[in-house]
């Protein structure tokens, strides 16, 4: 029997990888995620939280097997170590776990942070030559560029097409657009491979215990239905409906605590601050000068990471080039861990808003309030500064939540049929049938998903503190 290479997993202990796993694992744009952290600066607040990405790739595709072992849907090891073995059966798990290894190929370096300054800022689309297609700035397509444009040596490719792996449909499982359903959901859903290990994961590094999920539970009660056209999807029979829930609100309480922690956000948004000024000044790469390194120069991509960004920082907060005294102070703040002055008052505070139409008039209430609050503090510092105080704020574009709601899948939804649905969860009762977990009468999943945490945040420099009181603004 076919046994393939070993990697040690804290939390899994050994994993096996495939010929073709290990070619990736050991291609320069799988490597590179050896230093991207997973949390970005939570590492900040969290002094164990220095786990990179390159290792929750290998925990995510380590879930993703047990998922469809758990399903009944796994090959044999002859077969799944076999690089000619192609059948329908042998891709699908193939699939399911190089799709899993692969699905932060395109990470930016502090991951989400750096990212939403290059989404920011706005440069005009880069068209690849003979291809067609313009590419936003983000993770997802930078990491589909990768799939489909690296056919050389040591290039992730080359390494699919190589083991006879469609690039075109790992690139669509990745983004959660494949055509069969179940995959997309292994990969993509409210309980998928990656939430599950990111949550114990990084429970596991920061030392929370949000993370403390009866995973074995929701594995051996997974199974799949027919969605009403053939397909499968992904159901967890109603035994395990609580071990669940306990799951989406552990993920709720991470997200809220770790993610949102304000103490880390306030680097976060500083980073994507000196992030966004850098690429508007053109003194970092463009989204073009990524593609075209991908393509053409994989050994400069790799040091694409967390490293050369603090290197960008602490050499112009060195040489003293940026003129600007805000930046130059925010990266200072940055690389030493000086703390901005956080600002908690009137609607800048955390809150729990409902879905409905009365939940949505308070959020809209609450950002106009932010606002106005924003314009008064920056017209103060514009008329009495003396150009070197700075305000930085933030009001959330998506919200924390316990679950989709009824309302809001039924609004997104992409076809009459609810169950084809991707993201929400499927409880499967006694006799077979299939539900939506948020239209069970004894959950209490359905009550809270009518709810989302709002976190908006507002950050300063102490002489704008200063400034502002002395105006009686704060």
């Amino acid at each position: 029997m076919k046994q393939g290479k070993i990697v040690y997993d804290p939390l899994y202990g050994f994993i096996r990888l495939t010929d073709t796993e290990y070619k990736i694992v050991h291609s320069p744009f799988y490597l590179r995620l050896r230093w991207i952290r997973q949390l970005g600066f939570s590492n900040y607040i969290f002094p164990g939280a220095e786990h990179n990405r390159f290792a929750h790739a290998i925990g995510v595709l380590n879930m993703a097997d047990q998922m469809v072992r758990a399903l009944g849907m796994a090959v044999s090891d002859d077969k799944l170590y076999d690089v000619a073995a192609t059948d329908s059966a042998t891709l699908f798990h193939k699939s399911m776990r190089i799709s899993a290894l692969l699905h932060d190929i395109g990470t930016f370096p502090f991951s989400h942070t750096c990212e939403g300054a290059y989404i920011n800022h706005g440069e005009s689309s880069y068209k690849a030559p003979d291809r067609g297609k313009s590419l936003p700035n983000n993770h997802e397509h930078l990491g589909a560029y990768i799939l489909k444009n690296t056919n050389y040596e040591r290039g992730i490719t080359k390494i699919l097409e190589d083991s006879g792996i469609d690039t075109q449909e790992i690139s669509r499982f990745v983004k959660g657009t494949n055509a069969n359903i179940l995959g997309n959901q292994i990969l993509h859903s409210e309980v998928d491979c990656d939430r599950m290990d990111y949550l114990m994961r990084d429970a596991h590094y920061t030392g929370l215990k949000y993370g403390q999920i009866d995973r074995e539970f929701i594995l051996h009660h997974m199974t799949t239905f027919d969605t009403g056209d053939g397909k499968l999807g992904l159901a967890i029979k109603e035994n395990a409906m609580h071990a669940v829930e306990d799951f989406l609100i552990a993920r709720f309480g991470w997200y809220s605590q770790v993610v949102r922690n304000s103490g880390g956000a306030k680097y976060d948004i500083l980073a994507e601050t000196i992030t966004k000024y850098f690429l508007e000044k053109k003194l970092m790469y463009q989204f073009q000068d990524l593609l075209s390194m991908v393509e053409h120069d994989p050994d400069r991509f790799f040091g694409f990471n967390d490293m050369y960004f603090m290197g960008l920082v602490h050499q112009h907060y060195l040489d003293k080039s940026i003129k600007d005294p805000k930046i130059h102070e925010m990266m200072g703040m940055l690389l030493f861990r000086q703390s901005p002055v956080e600002y908690q008052l009137g609607p800048i505070a955390h809150k729990l808003v409902t879905r409905s139409e009365e939940g949505l008039r308070e959020r809209e209430s609450i950002v106009r309030r932010i606002n106005e609050l924003v314009h008064n503090f920056e017209d103060c510092i514009k008329k009495h500064g003396d150009g070197t105080e700075w305000i930085l704020y933030d009001i959330p574009e998506s919200d924390i939540v316990f679950s989709r709601s009824k309302h809001d899948i039924v609004r997104k939804r992409s076809g009459e049929n609810l169950l084809q649905e991707r993201d929400p969860v499927k409880i499967m009762d006694r006799q077979g049938k299939v539900s939506l977990l948020v239209d069970r009468e004894n959950s209490i999943i359905r009550i809270l998903s009518s709810v989302v945490n709002f976190i908006p945040v507002l950050y300063m420099n102490p002489k704008a503190e200063t400034l502002l009181r002395s105006r009686g603004l704060m």
